[in-house]
């Protein structure tokens, strides 16, 4: 089965070298060597000030709330996958959806600030596919409005404007690190912020909020271990041969598809270094890409509908109408996109959909 994406494993030995520091140490959580220098690390490659790793990215998603204390409305928008809503649900805040751009996907800014009041808290936006936001216009809305700006930057590790990480945009920016992600460490995530006060907020939010034995605030377990930081510090070295790979069979399918009527977002950003997380192809309707999908799966290649359905039409959180997103969210398919994927694999899920569309 060739699915969407599959999980990059660095050589075995590389991984067994660093267990073989845990199993030296005897040090398996709470903030152990191993996880240090991840952190460490990463901030190097990102060039922010603060990150702290997390179980999760979604966790890390409710951490930022509780930080910037956002407790009410958030603008945020409806092409993301579940979580990104989710975790202002769960963290008692109510979404209001923004739609978003035709060209990249991504929160449309005009429309965010066709929807602040009084009684918005903050703005949480997606790099969607690791397409960057307009992150100039997000941050005027949010000096001008007095709110944070929180991106969920789950698709974004690696991509970056000019010299600087789309992570490093933002009050708090969140990644997540799980297996299916460009980088990751088998489940994971970080939270990055340059404000100290903010990241002394979220070391102890995600500690029990204690230090020792000085109990400071409420907090949750929110910790890596060990043996995920051993994954990460083993996968890390291979980002950049993954990417240039990413790019190479992107630029195959770009080829593969040239005439035919499907569509690509397309970044605004001029200076938008990208990280090909995904590839996404938009079909011309729905029923084209039911087709596609099906015989796809019955050659053993698994695409993925990122994003579907749009989050204002979830069935327990009906929101405002975002006629792009309610457009384009039945009409996307993420194509398979990994190191497992061939030119002969590529070539036949061309003519599976060469096929559809005729």
């Amino acid at each position: 089965m060739i699915n969407v994406t599959k999980t990059y494993l660095p050589p075995l030995e590389e991984y067994i070298e660093q267990l073989r520091k845990i199993w030296e140490s005897g040090h398996v959580t709470n903030n152990g060597p191993l996880l240090l220098d991840l952190e460490e690390q990463l901030k190097q490659f990102l060039g922010v000030k603060h990150l702290f790793l997390t179980a999760n990215g979604t966790l890390g998603l409710q951490i930022a709330l509780k930080a910037l204390e956002v407790t009410g409305r958030v603008i945020t928008t409806p092409f993301s996958y579940v979580a990104t809503t989710g975790s202002l649900l769960w963290e008692q805040c109510t979404p209001v959806f923004a739609d978003i751009n035709e060209s990249d996907f991504c929160i449309d800014p005009n429309r965010v600030e066709s929807l602040l009041d009084e009684h918005t808290q903050a703005i949480l936006a997606v790099h969607v596919y690791g397409y960057s936001c307009d992150v100039h216009a997000l941050a005027d809305l949010g000096e001008r409005y007095s709110i944070p700006i929180i991106y969920d930057a789950a698709h974004a590790f690696g991509a970056r404007l000019g010299e600087n990480s789309l992570a490093s945009y933002g009050d708090v920016s969140v990644l997540s690190f799980h297996a299916t992600k460009l980088f990751h460490t088998v489940e994971g995530g970080a939270v990055i912020t340059n404000d100290d006060n903010v990241a002394r907020k979220i070391r102890l939010f995600r500690a029990f909020g204690h230090i020792g034995d000085e109990y400071f605030t409420i907090g949750i377990n929110a910790k890596n271990s060990e043996l995920h930081a051993a994954m990460g510090l083993c996968t890390l070295p291979h980002v950049q041969e993954m990417i240039e790979m990413r790019h190479r069979l992107s630029d195959a399918y770009d080829k593969l598809f040239s005439g035919l009527p499907v569509a690509r977002p397309r970044s605004a950003e001029k200076d938008l270094i990208y990280n090909y997380a995904y590839y996404p192809v938009v079909f011309p309707n729905e029923a084209i890409l039911l087709t596609a999908q099906s015989v796809l799966q019955s050659n053993g290649v698994i695409p993925r509908r990122y994003f579907y359905p749009s989050l204002n039409q979830l069935p327990y959180r009906h929101g405002e109408k975002c006629p792009v997103a309610e457009d384009l969210s039945p009409r996307v398919l993420c194509l398979p996109l990994s190191h497992q994927v061939t030119p002969e694999i590529q070539r036949t899920i061309a003519n599976i959909i060469k096929e559809s569309i005729a």
